[in-house]
């Protein structure tokens, strides 16, 4: 019984990272859900089609939504910049990170490409504000 249970938390951790991760340090914006409106700036770690980790600068806890929007450069989309706006749920928090940082990893649970002429505008002023607060 105990050995089927630990095959089952196996599978469970191999399941939940059937998609390849892709180390992406990227400026993304971040709001909190529960109807705070502050908007703050931060960087991903990786993203996946599933999944984002992120660093935050105030701790949150586990089950949390976040709503992030960044935009995929071109050198990732081959193509243009990309803006993205997805609803995530937080699965894991690192508080014991070297930095004053906390790492956030997330679920995505909806997206929207955001239909902009000025995506391609935006990136750079996204880094611009992310290289002016650190």
């Amino acid at each position: 019984m105990l050995q089927r249970r630990e095959q089952d938390m196996v599978q469970s951790r191999q399941e939940r990272r059937t998609m390849r991760r892709f180390d992406m340090r990227l400026p993304a914006t971040v709001r909190l859900a529960g109807g705070q409106t502050d908007e703050f700036l931060t960087e991903t770690q990786n993203v996946s089609a599933r999944g984002v980790f992120l660093y935050l600068d105030r701790p949150v806890e586990e089950g949390t939504r976040v709503e992030v929007t960044m935009t995929f450069p071109p050198h990732v989309t081959l193509t243009n910049a990309v803006r993205v706006r997805f609803s995530a749920r937080v699965l894991r928090v690192e508080s014991h990170l070297p930095s004053s940082r906390i790492g956030v990893a997330a679920l995505i649970e909806e997206y929207e490409f955001l239909r902009s002429t000025s995506a391609s505008e935006y990136f750079p002023e996204v880094q611009k504000r992310w290289k002016a607060n650190n």
